[in-house]
């Protein structure tokens, strides 16, 4: 997986990132719930709909940190003319995030 090492126009408050990582921390702990699930040797039709619920969680998340992204560093892209380099990497990651 490639990173790139662009800082953010406007970092995310004290909140917000705390507001992300408090989601993270809670995904984290789903995904112990479930090795836990899979260890007790549970019905996989329980598993599989908390592997689910992950899955929603991660999204939700992550179109959290879409929407931030296309509100201030898209937006502030197109204003100052570098909108369509900017446009091209939000649609490479929304193909990514839509498979």
């Amino acid at each position: 997986m490639v990173f790139n090492e662009k800082k953010p126009i406007q970092p995310r408050s004290e909140i917000e990132q705390q507001k992300v990582l408090n989601r993270l921390k809670r995904i984290e702990g789903q995904v112990r719930g479930v090795q836990k699930m899979v260890e007790e040797d549970r019905y996989c039709i329980d598993i599989l709909v908390q592997i689910s619920a992950i899955n929603s969680a991660l999204k939700n998340t992550g179109f959290e940190l879409l929407e931030k992204h296309m509100n201030h560093c898209v937006s502030h892209a197109i204003k100052t003319g570098n909108g369509e380099e900017s446009i091209d990497e939000l649609m490479k990651v929304m193909k990514q995030f839509s498979k």
